[in-house]
């Protein structure tokens, strides 16, 4: 009885310990096939990168936005070899568990393969069917009689049993064994990878401080052309702040409620429309279907003075010259309005809150038009200067500027 109790225990302890192993492995193949999304991801985007730079370096006349494209790429490539290097060690990881467990599998087969061996040369020295016969007229009762019926069954099924455990064990082997053969070989082909990016990203590090240096020679041409860029900038920000207002003011008015208030006056479908926005945090498309964020929300050092803090109010995302632009969620056109350079800025609100599309050439709806997710709202511009083509993306809820990087699927 204990020797049942015994075995029975070391089946079910064996039994959770393949649980234990098989949630491990598909929680490391999970993880492997996110980092393998994420490098495709990065990869895809360095592609478009090289695209955009290659387009843009005959046309542009200012060495800082080389500098600042150069930058980006080093930025992206830093990051896939951080994804490459994670993928690198759990590869490693699977391989090492990989060997542990053939090494197992192998011992396992050979006990059963003994065990085995020792079952069949027993089953020869008694294997006439006198023998057979003999064992079960030699029982004192017809109930031991049975129950060595009962037992020969069970010796049978017991060797067939162990035939099959044999094969399934030696399968199982073969598939591990080729299993390991194939991680061995993608190791080997990202280490080759990542490698190559090293390259790269060194060949780039050595592009980006010539550059520098060249900056560095002339920085006051360099603080004109920034603080150009800023004054700019700071001038939209203002338009933008100021339509917002005028909007909440508009929307209380209208509501009879007081005009210094700072949120909008929301009827019962604008205020779903806010909440279903607002749902969505994180989850919502880019407003281009093919770009790269060049740079992000909030302080960020200057590109010739590292000690210079400086603050971007939005995200820029780099794209396609004529890339047509989408709206981000179902809203209503609050406003357009066109620069004197020609670029045109697309205001929506989604209930409470605002999303702003600013670097375009053509526009596709009108003042008080309602859109739809995905709907386009009109073509990119692209700076013949500098020959690129930027979207300044921002959001807003009432005169509140967000991080839209929080917002956009991932940003």
């Amino acid at each position: 009885m204990k020797l049942k109790i015994s075995k029975h225990l070391y089946q079910k302890v064996i039994v959770v310990f393949l649980l234990l192993v098989s949630t491990a492995s598909m929680a490391q193949e999970e993880k492997k096939k996110e980092l393998e999304a994420m490098r495709l991801r990065l990869q895809k985007e360095i592609q478009l990168i090289n695209k955009l730079i290659r387009k843009n370096t005959s046309k542009t006349k200012f060495i800082v936005e080389d500098v600042q494209s150069i930058n980006h790429k080093i930025r992206v490539k830093r990051d896939l070899i951080k994804i490459m290097n994670r993928e690198t060690n759990l590869l490693t990881s699977q391989i090492n568990d990989n060997i542990k467990k053939i090494g197992q599998l192998r011992s396992d087969l050979t006990k059963l393969k003994e065990d085995y061996a020792e079952m069949i040369r027993k089953t020869y020295k008694s294997r006439s069917q006198q023998s057979r016969l003999m064992f079960l007229l030699s029982s004192e009762s017809f109930l031991q009689a049975y129950k060595r019926v009962q037992y020969m069954k069970q010796y049978a099924n017991y060797r067939k049993s162990q035939g099959e455990a044999i094969v399934a064990r030696t399968n199982e082997l073969q598939e591990l064994n080729k299993k390991f053969s194939e991680q061995k070989k993608e190791k080997d082909v990202l280490i080759a990878e990542n490698r190559k990016v090293q390259q790269e990203l060194e060949k780039e590090k050595k592009l980006q401080n010539e550059m520098l240096a060249s900056l560095r020679k002339d920085k006051n041409k360099y603080a004109a052309q920034v603080k150009k860029k800023q004054q700019q900038a700071d001038e939209i920000d203002r338009q933008i702040d100021k339509i917002i207002r005028d909007a909440i003011a508009s929307s209380n008015k209208k509501a009879g409620n007081t005009s210094t208030s700072k949120t909008y006056a929301l009827t019962p479908e604008a205020k779903a429309i806010g909440n279903s926005f607002a749902a969505n945090k994180g989850k919502h498309i880019w407003p281009v279907s093919e770009g790269t964020k060049v740079r992000g929300y909030g302080n960020y050092r200057d590109v010739v003075n590292p000690n210079v803090t400086r603050v971007s109010n939005g995200v820029i995302i780099a794209t396609n010259e004529g890339e047509a632009v989408r709206a981000v969620y179902d809203g209503e056109v609050t406003r357009i309005f066109t620069t004197n350079e020609g670029v045109k800025c697309i205001l929506i609100r989604h209930g409470s809150y605002f999303t702003t599309y600013f670097g375009l050439k053509t526009v596709s709806v009108m003042t008080g038009d309602k859109v739809s997710k995905k709907q386009e709202i009109g073509k990119m511009y692209t700076n013949k200067s500098t020959g690129k083509t930027e979207l300044k993306f921002t959001v807003f809820k009432n005169t509140t500027r967000l991080n839209p990087e929080s917002w956009l699927y991932r940003m």
